[in-house]
């Protein structure tokens, strides 16, 4: 145990993040490179094809992010991603039929990746001296930009572009992880609460159809 727990406060500080969140960050990673890679297989993409769809779609927005941040990518410090992204891709060959057929498994593993993603992008700028509104603001660029990556990828309006409710959770589950910070909560369970509370809002978002009012058009 203790060597494991050395390799993640190793990947922790090099990363800026900590030791803990590097669990989060693989556990995103990998529900974001099967959210991107059933979708690719839904649209026939060939192996290499889901491979960098499910690459961008797990680390397209922490790239986002770092690059905004003036950090190198995460997944340019450690292999350990890019391996987890084909571990996702082979998850998806094993469990093809029941992953592609079923719209419920991607919706999932697409809350999963979002929710992950965005308390690690805030803790990541908090932990580098960037304020709490910054912060919010570069969690929602990790938890949204790899969808969005993901769908102009797979030739879709990104979701954070349509009338769903989308990167409004990463708002919210933003807000409730810094408050959560601010009233003593450990950082553990302040990512909980986030990711409770940025799914729960994007399930019932899709099951009781909320949305955002959009841009009308001239010739309405």
């Amino acid at each position: 145990m203790e060597i494991i727990k050395h390799f993640f406060q190793e990947m922790g500080t090099l990363l800026s993040i900590p030791w803990s969140f590097v669990i989060l960050e693989l556990v995103g990673t990998l529900a974001g490179a099967v959210s991107g890679a059933r979708l690719a297989s839904a649209k026939h993409f060939d192996l290499f094809g889901a491979f960098i769809v499910g690459i961008a779609t797990a680390c397209g927005g922490g790239t986002i992010r770092d690059l905004l941040i003036g950090k190198v990518p995460f997944w340019l410090e450690d292999p350990i991603f890019l391996l987890t992204c084909l571990f996702g891709l082979v998850w998806v060959i094993i469990f093809r039929k029941m992953l592609v057929r079923q719209d419920n498994t991607w919706f999932l593993f697409d809350c999963i990746g979002f929710s992950l993603f965005n308390v690690i992008g805030i803790q990541k700028s908090l932990g580098l001296g960037f304020p709490t509104w910054a912060a919010i603001v570069l969690g929602v660029v990790t938890g949204a930009g790899g969808g969005v990556l993901r769908d102009i990828l797979i030739n879709e309006v990104p979701l954070i572009f349509r009338k769903e409710i989308y990167a409004t959770c990463c708002l919210a589950g933003g807000l409730v992880y810094v408050g959560a910070l601010h009233l003593g909560w450990k950082i553990e369970g302040a990512a909980l609460l986030s990711c409770i509370v940025a799914i729960g809002i994007r399930m019932l978002a899709v099951k009781y159809h909320w949305s955002l009012p959009y841009v009308k058009g001239l010739e309405e």
